[in-house]
């Protein structure tokens, strides 16, 4: 070989085994089997073992019928997994090459051409194994085989002295929600979850990049970019952040840097409502003999966020300032939106929070019964100005901890922050999911007979993982601006009276308590974190719950089977009876139990709203299902909105106006959650009856009061409202307005309940404007008007006024449109 020929071949080897490159294994032919079986069968990567099961035909749809009870063998058997790949010449001359699992569920042992390489324990680890020494050219096998989580959970339960509540579950570190909750089915899958790639490197890698916001002014924003970099042997470096270059000195081995970056004249990421959520793009190279041999990608936010806890007269606040300005929080809890995670979508996710911020939200609670979500999910959030407030995976039981659990857990904590910090929409990091609650309160000491030493246990274990373990963990491995911890959600039970004057609170008065609605008024709590009501899905997914003709009666198996509250019917009857009549017709049953869940919480929000600035946060439980189901969603599995979502869309406007009851009296309140002041505000009443006449009209001045929070306006008597009107005949329309006449808000209240208002049967006339929007009009009040056809309704579940009309859009042409109202299940 001439010299010229072997300079280019020695610079081309260079500048491959320069450059970092990734290798999806994902994509290779994977195969699983029973591990007492020898026949292999076709798998799918990322997956899990049902979805295999049920593509090779093995198993029915869980999801079907009563398909779940057909399927509990699984979670007792042990699975095994593999693949074939080739390795080239040129790829083994990489100098580092590293087998990366990005998620495997749960108890595994990794096998490379027959050699053991890692046994895993944790379904939130990455798991991440040097394997140049063990890979040849040619042909690579690859197995990993799992083992029952039930099964191992119960060998590890042994080891504890005393019952454990939801034993095996807490001594698994895999999503909780997968052993059978009351919204979800018992379907615990094992498989490898995540991607699966091996990563080729030379000279230096770069990893774990941390963007962390020192100081942010109007003129500048002030970072810190914190990386860590492996070096194979010490040596110049340069690094290099959008372009702008600084060279360092690197040791052999890990190096941490910390390189300060400026941003001139920021503009703010702001949540939704407040403004837009700016994005800035952060290119980090590292460079060797001005070659890129690594880089990343950073999408950040400049903004800042603070809890704020301050004792006052009542006890001690509990709200989130954002970019120095207190925010009202408005939103929901988020579960997984699968029980098979793998085939949750980049679009389901972006069209979940998209479905939040077109309802008007503003921050989202990561559930910790579930899964660490997939980083579409944050960046969904991200890009859709919602913030998150994030629980570890721990629910409702009680946890060990043993050194190997307290650093399995360490690893799980510094993964996810190490994956999720950066993103602008995390806002805090919560400990657990009601721990604290079911040590205190639910009362497992008692009915498993502990000892007064097991309950001591159970108590230092629970501070020692949620005061000890994970907060250090937090202080180790988050920078200082991303470090808001809480320690656990509710810190303070709902049958406790500080509950409502202190900390966040799980208020479930309504429902497991089975309070009436009104209750909300009363029960106001400082940060309402979970609250909620079950309604039935739409009609579209109850029917999905039947792989044939689907029978919709209330006593059918498969109905029955879909709501996995065990008193659930019951309690949803109880409800219905107080407030609406109770159907014998099931679509009108459907639809009247959405009515109902919509009302509870409309009740529970409009209460937490007048209640500002005492206060400041209302999450509802739920947003999504991870199956159909009759549950606490506003949004059903399939993606359709159901009446509560509607209604939360409306609750959660900017600026609304509230009517609060107090016998024979009425207070109304204004509320602004919005940056900008409304001047000169005055709000007019009128009582209406159903048939449109206008029986009294009053306008309201405020004395030239500007709209800058909240504003309580005189309580009016009911019986000088109506005048001489029968209460369950009229209603009162409320508009209120700024000092150029323009509309800021408007709500309709209703003197009576909904199933003693005389209402008269409305003729409801729909007429199509185009392929993409109808018109609907009545002539007499039609209450909760509800639009049933193969689309996507921009508003349903209205209430459309006497002698008025109302243009919706549709998300594509209908042939016909179906419609109901309330009038309809009363006679």
């Amino acid at each position: 070989m001439n010299k010229t020929l072997l300079f280019a071949f020695l610079l081309i080897q260079n500048l491959i085994f320069a450059q970092f490159s990734e290798r999806n294994l994902s994509l290779e032919k994977w195969q699983f089997k029973n591990a007492k079986d020898q026949k292999w069968l076709t798998a799918t990567v990322p997956g899990t073992v049902h979805l295999d099961l049920i593509n090779n035909k093995i198993i029915p749809d869980p999801y079907k019928d009563e398909n779940e009870k057909k399927v509990q063998w699984i979670e007792n058997e042990d699975w095994d997994y593999q693949t074939s790949f080739t390795i080239s010449t040129k790829e083994l001359g990489n100098q580092n090459i590293e087998l990366v699992f990005n998620g495997l569920d749960t108890f595994s042992e990794i096998y490379l051409n027959g050699k053991l390489l890692q046994s895993t324990d944790n379904m939130f680890r990455k798991w991440t194994i040097p394997v140049k020494q063990n890979l040849k050219i040619g042909e690579n096998s690859l197995q990993v085989k799992f083992k029952s989580s039930v099964n191992v959970g119960k060998e590890l339960a042994k080891k504890v002295s005393f019952t454990t509540p939801e034993s095996p579950r807490s001594y698994v570190r895999k999503a909780q929600y997968q052993f059978g909750w009351d919204w979800g089915p018992r379907l615990e899958t094992a498989g490898i979850w995540k991607g699966v790639q091996l990563n080729f490197w030379n000279h230096a890698k770069l990893e774990n990049v941390k963007i962390e916001q020192k100081a942010l002014t109007r003129q500048k924003a002030d970072l810190n970019i914190h990386a860590e970099i492996f070096a194979e042997k010490e040596g110049k470096y340069s690094v290099s952040i959008n372009n702008k270059s600084q060279n360092i000195a690197l040791k052999s081995g890990i190096n941490i840097i910390s390189i300060p970056y400026e941003i001139q004249n920021p503009k703010l990421w702001q949540p939704n409502g407040w403004g837009d959520p700016n994005l800035y793009q952060l290119k980090i190279s590292l460079q060797k003999d001005s070659k890129i041999i690594a880089e990343e990608s950073e999408r950040i936010g400049l903004r800042t966020v603070e809890l704020i806890q301050e004792k006052d007269e009542k006890g001690k606040s509990f709200y989130f300032k954002v970019n120095g300005n207190p925010m009202y929080a408005k939103g929901t809890n988020w579960i997984p939106s699968d029980s098979f995670t793998p085939r949750i979508s980049k679009e389901k996710y972006q069209k979940l929070i998209k479905d939040c911020k077109e309802a008007n939200m503003n921050m989202i609670r990561v559930w910790g019964g579930g899964i660490y979500e997939d980083d579409e999910f944050y960046k969904a959030c991200d890009e859709n100005g919602i913030l998150v407030w994030q629980d570890f995976m721990f629910a409702g039981s009680f946890y060990p901890s043993d050194e190997n659990f307290q650093k399995n857990v360490e690893m799980e904590v510094k993964d996810q922050i190490e994956r999720l910090q950066n993103h602008p929409s995390l806002a805090l990091w919560c400990g657990n999911n009601e721990v604290d609650e079911a040590i205190v309160n639910w009362g497992y000491q008692k009915q498993f007979k502990y000892s007064k030493e097991d309950s001591l246990q159970v108590w230092k274990d629970y501070k020692k993982i949620f005061h000890e373990v994970i907060p250090n963990a937090i202080k180790k491995y988050a920078t200082s601006d991303k470090s808001i911890y809480w320690p656990s959600s509710p810190s303070i039970g709902w049958g406790h009276k500080e509950s409502l004057t202190e900390g966040d609170s799980h208020y479930w008065g309504v429902w497991w308590g089975e309070q009436p609605f009104e209750i909300f008024n009363e029960k106001v709590p400082r940060f309402a974190s979970e609250y909620g009501f079950q309604g039935m899905p739409t009609l579209e997914t109850t029917k999905s719950m039947f792989s044939g003709e689907p029978d919709l009666s209330l006593q059918n198996g498969t109905i029955k089977a879909h709501e996995k509250h065990s008193r659930g019917w019951e309690i949803i009857d109880n409800y219905m009876k107080r407030d609406y009549n109770i159907p014998t017709d099931f679509v009108k049953y459907n639809y009247v139990s959405q009515l109902l869940q919509a009302r509870g919480m409309q009740i529970a929000i409009e209460a937490h709203r007048r209640a500002k600035p005492y206060n400041m946060g209302t999450l509802y439980w739920q947003l999504n299902d991870c199956w159909p189901v009759v549950s606490w969603s506003s949004i059903d599995y399939l993606g359709n909105w159901k009446a509560l979502h509607y209604q939360v869309r409306r609750s959660f406007k900017n600026q609304v106006i509230l009517t609060e009851d107090e016998g024979d009296f009425l207070n109304f309140y204004a509320v602004n959650d919005e940056l900008k002041k409304f001047e000169e505000v005055k709000l007019e009443t009128q009582v209406i009856q159903f048939d449109g006449k206008v029986i009294n009209d009053v306008t309201t001045v405020l004395g030239g009061k500007t709209l800058d929070d909240i504003l309580k306006f005189n309580h009016v008597e009911i019986k000088n409202l109506i005048k001489h009107s029968n209460k369950n005949e009229v209603f009162l329309k409320l508009t209120l307005k700024d000092g150029n006449k323009k509309v800021i808000a408007q709500n309709n209240y209703f003197f009576s309940k909904p199933k003693d208002l005389k209402l008269t049967k409305p003729t409801i006339k729909i007429k199509k404007i185009s392929a993409t929007e109808i018109e609907v009009s009545t002539d007499v009040l039609a209450k909760d008007v509800y639009l049933i056809g193969d689309t996507h309704f921009g508003d349903n579940f209205f209430d459309l006024l006497p002698k008025t009309s109302k243009k919706i859009k549709v998300s594509k042409p209908l042939e016909s449109v179906e419609v109901m109202s309330l009038y309809d299940t009363m006679n």
